[in-house]
């Protein structure tokens, strides 16, 4: 039974960091991909990043440019973990995170329903 345990969220102020971590059972983080989601109150889940079997990464290209290079996604295969580096955190980033675990993807990675399993979500909440 694959099981998805995220953790590291909390409240930090604007201009702060965060680590999420997502602690994968029942299969290897390196033996499909991994991704996070974030969920907004009132907006709906949206994808922000994937990193494939093959070690390729995808962020979300729609983010607007105020969100590129702040968030990194990355694994570390011998704690079967996978992290989500968050820095310069603004409000708008204030959201549920979840980590998403699917197959081999070659494409697609935003859409949910080519995940299997799913967390149960770690809150961020970001104070201006």
């Amino acid at each position: 039974q694959v099981q998805l345990v995220e953790s590291g969220g909390g409240l930090v102020q604007a201009g702060g960091s965060l680590r999420l971590s997502c602690a994968v059972s029942g299969r290897t983080v390196s033996s499909g991909t991994m991704a996070w989601f974030r969920q907004a109150p009132g907006k709906e889940r949206e994808f922000v990043a994937a990193m494939s079997w093959s070690g390729g990464i995808t962020y979300n290209a729609d983010f607007a440019d105020s969100a590129k290079g702040r968030f990194t996604i990355s694994t570390d295969n011998a704690k079967n973990t996978v992290y989500l580096q968050m820095n310069s955190l603004k409000p708008e980033d204030t959201a549920v995170y979840y980590c998403a675990a699917g197959r081999g993807l070659v494409g697609g990675f935003a859409l949910e329903k080519l995940y299997d399993y799913w967390g149960q979500g770690t809150q961020v909440t970001v104070s201006s």
